[in-house]
């Protein structure tokens, strides 16, 4: 059976369909009988323009004698139903500088229907704004496959993240692909691999310290239920009274990462210190509140770990992120199942799990040297 892919491309700034294929005397001939098919010297292939009724006239022109892979004009990624409605009505109202190109409408709108995360939709728009300002004398429409590999090799010369450089491919890939509607559109954009950079994790000894040197009840309650649970710090801010399950000695983490709800360790020492902590402090919905009401501040915690982790004597700055790794490490170290961990901590795939196994220095411990084996 003759093969043909139909792919979305652009020329002269309206939207065509692509035709690839192996060189077939039978499929040019047929192509041929298509008034309006036309030759591209750029992306060397057959095309026509894009509308359904071309569309149809393609499927019915190869009937019988060749298979189209249409899928990328039939695909439709489905709503995140798991996601909350997106609020970025700020987008939309700020005060813009002058010159300043700024997201179409049509973008914002389509990651409101899609329900994407808050920070996700906040990263593409920075990241596809920076790009449209690039090329501020072009319309988005003639900004071609060229432009964009030229775009991401000056980021590359500035020397910005790999994972920058990809969140900035995810959202041009959002506007071509998803806001215009042309999925696997022609062109192909080679990714930087992510760096790879083992979790930082402290000592047992360091954290006991954290924790003991910590005179402020309310700190210390924060500093050890991030470790002993091994919470995101958004997880512990959204923390509410009612997730403290002391009878099943579990914590329940709320819409946490991906808006997965999930059960988590309670510990007994822990324990001890909330209910000293909430006789004194009494809070109303959440587990830890501003004095004023509502959630603690998210740059507070951070503030409060880094300085327990001065305190503590440890000469790197403390994240709360570091006692999240800490807990897992510490979890595997012990010889608790990886699986396990990979439900304490949330993680969609258990290949993001694994990379504790690179720091639990027990595991290493046991490994016998081969220079062990050799005698001198």
């Amino acid at each position: 059976m003759k093969y043909i892919t139909l792919c979305h491309i652009i020329i002269e700034g309206r939207k065509q369909i692509g035709l690839k294929f192996r060189a077939d005397k039978v499929i040019q001939a047929l192509l041929h009988t298509i008034s309006t098919i036309k030759w591209s010297k750029t992306y060397n292939m057959y095309y026509l323009p894009n509308n359904d009724s071309n569309l149809n006239l393609l499927f019915k022109t190869f009937k019988g004698i060749a298979w189209l892979n249409g899928n990328a004009f039939f695909s439709n990624k489905p709503i995140r139903q798991t996601n909350l409605p997106l609020d970025i009505s700020y987008f939309r109202k700020r005060t813009i500088k002058p010159g300043y190109r700024v997201c179409p409408p049509e973008y914002l709108d389509k990651l409101e229907i899609k329900r994407y995360a808050f920070n996700t939709a906040k990263s593409y728009i920075n990241c596809f704004e920076r790009f449209i300002n690039y090329y501020k004398d072009k319309k988005f429409i003639y900004i071609n496959e060229q432009d964009i590999h030229y775009y991401l090799q000056q980021l590359i010369q500035e020397k910005l993240s790999n994972s920058y450089i990809n969140q900035a491919i995810n959202s041009i890939k959002f506007y071509y692909e998803v806001v215009l509607g042309m999925p696997q559109r022609f062109y192909y954009i080679e990714r930087p691999f992510r760096n790879q950079t083992l979790p930082k994790v402290l000592s047992t000894e360091a954290i006991q310290r954290m924790i003991v040197l910590t005179s402020n009840l309310k700190h210390k309650c924060i500093i050890s239920v991030l470790y002993s649970a091994g919470l995101r710090r958004s997880e512990l801010l959204n923390l509410k009274i009612k997730d403290i399950d002391s009878e099943r000695m579990v914590i329940r983490v709320n819409k946490g990462k991906g808006n997965k709800d999930r059960y988590t360790l309670l510990s007994k020492n822990l324990l001890i210190n909330l209910r000293q902590y909430y006789i004194i402090y009494r809070p109303k919905e959440y587990l830890f509140e501003n004095p004023k009401g509502g959630s603690y501040t998210a740059s507070s915690v951070r503030a409060l770990v880094a300085k327990a982790g001065k305190i503590a004597g440890i000469s790197e700055k403390v994240t709360p992120h570091m006692l999240r790794h800490s807990f897992a490490t510490h979890l595997l170290e012990n010889g608790t199942d990886l699986r396990y961990i990979q439900s304490l901590l949330g993680h969609s795939s258990s290949r993001t799990t694994e990379i504790y196994t690179h720091v639990a220095t027990n595991i290493i411990q046991k490994i016998e040297s081969p220079l062990d084996n050799l005698e001198f």
